[in-house]
C-alpha cells in the first residue's frame, strides 16, 4: 500500500467522525506528502464526502480570512514599507480541538492551525500588496486577533544622526515631558510624549514628525550645553530614534529651523549602544571678584600638564584632560578662556570651584564666575 493510500484511509477515518474543511484536512497530511497547498490536498481527500456542518477545528475560519485581510490592508494604508510579518491570536478552543485531532490520530510533524492561518494571511497579504514577507527584521509587524476581530500594527523604529547649530541663547537642549503622561504618549500630546516644541529636542522632533509621522522620539546627545550657551561651527552631534514612523524615506538636507540649524541629518542602521567619547572646543567668558593678576593668569597654561580631577557626591572620582588652553584679558575683572577639553568636564564647576581640582578660582586666587560659555567644535 502506497503512502498516499494510507493517508486516504486515515483521512476517511477522521472524516467519518469529524467534519473538517479543506484547509484543516489537507494540513494534516501535506508535509508528509511534500505538498505546498493544504486546500488542494484537502479537496482531493474529501471528494467523496459532502459538507453539512462547520469545520470541527476552525469553525470555517479560513472562509472568512478575506475579512481580516481587508482589515490588514486598511491598517497599513497610512504607512510606507517594503517588508512585513504577521502574527495571530486565535481562540483557545480552536487550538484545543486542533491538538485533540493531531493527538488522537497520532499525527506527528504537522503545522498547527494557528501556523496555517498565519501562513495563509501572510501569503494573501503579500500577493495583494506586493510587499515582502520578512520573519527576521520586518519594517511593519501586524498582529491579527481573531478573538476580538482586531488588527494591531507595529512599525519598526528609524534611527537618525545629525548635528545642530544653535545661534540664539535661551533655548534648552531637552524638552519637558507631557505632564499628562510623563513622556509615555497620550491623546493630549498626540502620543508624542511632549506637548511643546520649544527646545532643541522639541524643534528637531517636530521637524521629524512632519517628515516621517511617528509617535515618540528618543535622543542621545553628544554632550550638552547650558540654556544660555551657543553651539557654533559644525554643530553638536546627536542621535535620535523615531518610534512607529509612518514614512521610512524622505529627502533630508541641512535646514534652518527657527533658532537652530539642522545639519547632515541622515538615516542610519543602528542606535549607538555605548557612550561616545568626544572633545569640545569651548570659549568661556569669566568675571572675577578681584582685579586679575597677570602673573596668575600665566599659570593657567600649566593646567594642560596634568589631568583635572572631578569629584562627585557619590564618592566617585574622574580624570579629565585639557588638551589646549589660551586666554584673553578683557578688563581688570573679565577675561575669556579658550579650551579644548575631554568630554564630561563640568565647565561651571571647573571655573568656580566645587569638587574640581585644579580649578580656575584656586589658580587665580580669587573668586571667579562663569558668565557664559559657547561651543565652537565638538570632535567625535
Amino acid at each position: 500500500m502506497s503512502e498516499y493510500q494510507k493517508i486516504i484511509l486515515l483521512a476517511n477515518q477522521i472524516l467519518k467522525n469529524h467534519e473538517l474543511c479543506y484547509h484543516c484536512l489537507g494540513r494534516l497530511f501535506s508535509k508528509q506528502l511534500g505538498l505546498s497547498s493544504n486546500k488542494i490536498l484537502g479537496q482531493k481527500l474529501k471528494k467523496n464526502f459532502k459538507s453539512s456542518q462547520k469545520c470541527f477545528i476552525c469553525k470555517n475560519l479560513f472562509d472568512n480570512l478575506n475579512y481580516f485581510l481587508k482589515m490588514m490592508i486598511d491598517s497599513t494604508s497610512d504607512y510606507s514599507y517594503r517588508t512585513f510579518s504577521v502574527g495571530t491570536t486565535v481562540k483557545p478552543s480552536i487550538v484545543d480541538r486542533d491538538d485533540y485531532i493531531r493527538s488522537h490520530y497520532k499525527l506527528m510533524g504537522v503545522d498547527s492551525v494557528k501556523t496555517d492561518i498565519t501562513k495563509e494571511l501572510s501569503k494573501s497579504f503579500s500577493k495583494k500588496t506586493k510587499k515582502i514577507l520578512d520573519f527576521l527584521d520586518p519594517e511593519i509587524h501586524l498582529i491579527i486577533n481573531f478573538k476580538n476581530e482586531s488588527c494591531q500594527l507595529h512599525s519598526k523604529s528609524i534611527t537618525f544622526s545629525g548635528r545642530y547649530v544653535k545661534t540664539l541663547r535661551g533655548i534648552t537642549q531637552k524638552q519637558k515631558s507631557c505632564i499628562n503622561c510623563n513622556g509615555r504618549g497620550c491623546r493630549t500630546c498626540l502620543f508624542h510624549g511632549i506637548s511643546e516644541f520649544t527646545s532643541i529636542e522639541g524643534i528637531i522632533s517636530q521637524y521629524i514628525f512632519k517628515k516621517f509621522g511617528g509617535t515618540t522620539t528618543k535622543f542621545t546627545w553628544i554632550g550638552g550645553e547650558d540654556k544660555s550657551s551657543l553651539v557654533l561651527g559644525p554643530g553638536r552631534p546627536f542621535f535620535v530614534k523615531l518610534h512607529h514612523p509612518n514614512k521610512r524615506t524622505s529627502k533630508l538636507t541641512s535646514i534652518d529651523l527657527d533658532s537652530i540649524k539642522l545639519k547632515n541629518l541622515k538615516i542610519i542602521d543602528k542606535f549607538p549602544q555605548k557612550p561616545i567619547m568626544f572633545n569640545s572646543s569651548i570659549e568661556i567668558k569669566i568675571s572675577s571678584k578681584s582685579t586679575l593678576d597677570s602673573q596668575y593668569l600665566k599659570k593657567l597654561k600649566n593646567i594642560c600638564n596634568d589631568p583635572v580631577m572631578v569629584y562627585e557626591k557619590s564618592g566617585k572620582r574622574f580624570e579629565k584632560q585639557i588638551f589646549s588652553l589660551s586666554y584673553k584679558k578683557l578688563s581688570l575683572y573679565n577675561f575669556s578662556l579658550f579650551m579644548k577639553v575631554e568630554s564630561g568636564l563640568p565647565i561651571r564647576r571647573f571655573i568656580e570651584g566645587g569638587d574640581v581640582s585644579p580649578n580656575i578660582s584656586d589658580i587665580l586666587n580669587c573668586k571667579c564666575t562663569c558668565e557664559e560659555f559657547d561651543f565652537h567644535d565638538i570632535e567625535v
